[in-house]
C-alpha cells in the first residue's frame, strides 16, 4: 500500500477499535500485552475482526509495552520481544490491506510525580527502537493527558523518524486539557512539533469528542482524527461495561467528517461492530476542505476580577515573630472543649490554629467542620487546613478545596497522610491518587488560575495559601532540605517542621536553609510526662528526642512537675528557635491547650527582646 498520509489528504479512512476491550471480554485480566509472545493467536484474531470489519488501520498491541508499565507486572525485560512480536503479528495479520501503526500510549495521568520525566524519556525511546526496527507503517501516540509529555516524546519521535506520526491527545474535559490549554491550541503546536496527523482520543464518547472537535479549525498541514470511547462506562460486578449501541456510530461518522476528521477509530469499549458502524457511516462521504469554528465557552474563565489581597500567614512570618498553634479537632461529638481552646488561644495572641486531618489515621470531626464552627462562633484566629492525599481520591480533592474557597479558608497545609494501618481502622483504604507534592502543584498551578484538576474552568481564580511539612529528624539532614527543595519548586510558600528537641539541631537547620526564601515555622511539642517522652520518642514516626530531653523528664514523677519541666523545656527550645527563624509551630498535646497559651505568651513577651541571628 502508499503512504498512509496519502490516502488520508484524499478521502475518510477507519481505523481499528480497542485490543483491550476484546481481550477483557476473553476473561484476560492481567497485562494485556504479555499476550503477544503467550497467547500470539489471540492477538492476531483481533487483529482480523477488525480487518474483517472494515479497518485499513489497525495498532499494535502495545499501549502499555514499555519499561515503566511492564515492571508492574514483573515483565520489565521484555520491552523488545513484546513489541517485536507485536508487529509482526500485525503486520500478519494486515498484509498488503491495512496500515500497521506502532503505538506507544502516555504514562502520565495527573498522578505525574508517579514518574519522573528522565524515566519516561528512557522508557519511550526504548519502545518507540523496538518498534521502528521491526518496520511500522507510523507510529501512533494516545492516550496523553499531560501535554507536555506528549510534546517531549512527539520531538523525540520525529527526529528519528520520517514515518508517518500520528498524535492523539486526551481531555477529562471536552474542549480542554487538563492543564487548562485548549483542544485547538494543543493540537495546532503538535502540528508545529512535526505530527502529521494529531486529533483525540479516549474518555470520551462521540458526543463529547464532536462538542471538542468544533472548536479546532482545520490545520495547514497536519489531519484530524478521533478514537470515541463506546460510551461512558458503567460499573458493574465488579467490571466496567460499555453500551453496545454500535449503530450509533454509524450516525456519528457524518457529525466526525463535518468537524474535518479524516482518520477515525475507535478506543475503550469500542468492538468490531462500532468499527463497521464507522465505516458504513463513511461510505458515501468525501472529506471536507472548510469548516466553520465554534467557540466553545462553557471551559473558559468568565470572571475577569481578580481575588482581593489578604496578608497570609507567609507574609506576617516574614516581618515579625508568629505563632501557629496545632489543635486538634474532637474524636467524639463533644466540641466544647475544642471552642473553649480555640477562644483561650485566640486571646493569646496566636496567628493561626491548624486544623490536623483525622492525624495518626484516627477519625476526627471534620476539620472543614471546625474551622466553619469557629468562624461562625466568633473566633478570629485564621483557620490552617491540614489536607492529606489519604483520604481523598482527586474527586474528593477537588470537592473538598471548592468548599474551603467558598467558606473563605485559604490557609492549607497539604501533606501525604500517616498509614491507615496505624489508626484505629486499620483495615480502611488509602487512596494517595497524588503525593503530596503533586496536590502542591495541583492547588497553586491550576486552582489558584481557575482551572480544576481536570482543566475546567473554576470561574473565578482561587487564592490559596499552601504550607508544606518538613521533618528535620532524619539521619541526613541535607536530603531533607533538597526534599524542601523541591517542595518549593512544586508551590510551597511555607514549612511546617516536626517536633524539634534539640538546640543544636534548629542551628543547623538554620545553616542549612540561610538560602531558603520562605518562611519556616519550628515544632515545638511541649512534654506532658516521661513517658509521653519514651512514647514519641520510640514510637512515633517523624519524632526524635535528644537524651538530654529525655533525661530531663526521667527525673520527675509527679504530675504537675512533669508539665512544668516540659513547659521549660520548649520555652529554652522557642528561644533558640526565635534567634534563628520568625515562625513558631506549637503542637497542643491531649488538647492540654494552657500548656500552648502559655507558650504562646512567652514567644510574645521574648519578642521584645530577641535580636535575630
Amino acid at each position: 500500500m502508499s503512504d498512509l498520509i496519502t490516502h488520508l489528504q484524499n478521502r475518510l479512512i477507519v481505523a481499528d477499535g480497542a485490543m483491550g476491550t476484546l481481550l477483557y471480554s476473553h476473561g484476560v485480566d492481567r497485562c494485556f500485552e504479555s499476550y503477544n509472545t503467550t497467547h500470539p493467536d489471540e492477538i492476531l484474531h483481533v487483529h482480523q475482526t477488525y480487518l474483517d470489519a472494515g479497518a485499513e488501520v489497525i495498532q499494535t498491541n502495545t499501549y502499555g509495552a514499555n519499561y515503566i508499565k511492564l515492571s508492574r507486572f514483573g515483565l520489565e525485560d521484555q520491552v523488545h520481544q513484546l513489541n517485536t512480536k507485536a508487529v509482526q503479528l500485525a503486520k500478519t495479520a494486515a498484509e498488503d490491506r491495512a496500515f500497521v501503526l506502532g503505538t506507544i500510549g502516555g504514562i502520565r495521568g495527573v498522578q505525574k510525580l508517579i514518574t519522573s520525566k528522565k524515566e519516561i524519556i528512557r522508557s519511550f525511546k526504548e519502545q518507540l527502537f523496538s518498534l521502528l526496527l521491526e518496520g511500522v507503517d507510523g507510529i501512533l501516540l494516545e492516550t496523553y493527558y499531560d501535554f507536555e509529555e506528549i510534546k517531549q516524546v512527539l520531538e523525540i519521535a520525529r527526529q528519528e523518524t520520517d514515518l508517518p506520526i500520528i498524535a492523539n491527545v486526551s481531555m477529562h474535559e471536552p474542549g480542554v486539557m487538563e492543564n487548562g490549554i485548549q483542544l485547538a491550541v494543543a493540537l495546532q503546536k503538535l502540528e508545529e512539533i512535526g505530527a502529521d496527523v494529531v486529533g483525540v482520543n479516549c474518555h470520551l464518547g462521540p458526543h463529547y469528542m464532536i462538542k471538542a472537535l468544533e472548536s479546532v479549525p482545520l490545520l495547514e498541514k497536519a489531519l484530524l482524527a478521533a478514537y470515541p470511547n463506546a460510551s461512558l462506562p458503567a460499573y458493574q460486578n465488579g467490571k466496567l461495561v460499555y453500551n453496545q449501541y454500535s449503530h450509533y456510530f454509524e450516525r456519528c461518522a457524518k457529525d466526525f467528517r463535518d468537524q474535518g476528521v479524516r482518520l477515525l477509530g475507535g478506543c475503550c469499549g469500542t468492538t468490531p461492530e462500532h468499527i463497521r458502524a464507522l465505516k458504513e457511516g463513511i461510505a458515501d462521504l468525501e472529506p471536507i476542505k472548510e469548516k466553520e469554528i465554534k467557540q466553545v465557552t462553557f471551559t473558559q474563565n468568565t470572571n475577569d476580577q481578580q481575588p482581593p489581597l489578604r496578608t497570609t500567614l507567609a507574609d506576617k512570618a516574614r516581618k515579625r515573630h508568629t505563632v501557629i498553634v496545632e489543635l486538634d479537632a474532637p474524636k467524639h461529638l463533644d466540641t466544647e472543649s475544642f471552642m473553649n481552646g480555640a477562644f483561650a488561644l485566640e486571646n493569646a495572641g496566636v496567628d493561626a490554629i491548624t486544623l490536623a486531618d483525622n492525624s495518626l489515621a484516627t477519625p476526627r470531626i471534620s476539620n472543614l467542620a471546625m474551622a466553619m464552627k469557629m468562624k461562625q462562633a466568633g473566633c478570629h484566629a485564621t483557620p490552617l487546613i491540614h489536607l492529606t492525599c489519604r483520604d481523598r481520591n482527586l474527586i474528593g480533592l477537588q470537592s473538598h478545596l471548592m468548599g474551603l474557597h467558598t467558606l473563605g479558608f485559604h490557609e492549607i497545609l497539604a501533606i501525604t497522610g500517616d498509614p491507615t494501618r496505624i489508626g484505629g481502622f486499620p483495615g480502611a483504604s488509602s487512596v494517595f491518587d497524588v503525593t503530596s507534592f503533586e496536590l502542591t502543584k495541583l492547588i497553586k498551578q491550576q486552582s489558584n488560575q481557575g482551572l480544576s484538576f481536570s482543566g475546567r474552568s473554576l470561574k473565578t481564580n482561587t487564592q490559596f495559601q499552601v504550607a508544606a511539612a518538613f521533618n528535620p529528624n532524619v539521619a541526613n539532614l541535607d536530603k531533607a532540605v533538597k526534599r524542601m527543595e523541591r517542595k518549593i519548586k512544586h508551590g510551597a510558600d511555607y514549612f511546617l517542621t516536626q517536633p524539634i528537641f534539640n538546640h543544636e539541631q534548629i542551628i543547623e537547620l538554620h545553616r542549612l536553609t540561610k538560602h531558603i526564601d520562605k518562611p519556616i515555622f519550628i515544632g515545638i511539642m511541649p512534654l506532658t510526662s516521661h513517658r509521653n517522652a519514651e512514647f514519641l520518642h520510640h514510637e512515633v514516626p517523624g519524632m526524635k528526642l535528644s537524651d538530654e530531653v529525655r533525661t530531663r523528664m526521667q527525673h520527675h514523677d509527679n504530675r504537675q512537675d512533669s508539665l512544668q519541666e516540659g513547659i521549660q523545656i520548649s520555652k529554652e527550645l522557642i528561644k533558640t528557635a526565635m534567634n534563628y527563624f520568625n515562625g513558631i509551630y506549637i503542637i497542643t498535646p491531649f488538647m492540654h491547650y494552657p500548656l500552648t497559651v502559655e507558650l504562646t505568651k512567652y514567644v510574645h513577651q521574648q519578642a521584645k527582646l530577641v535580636t535575630k541571628i
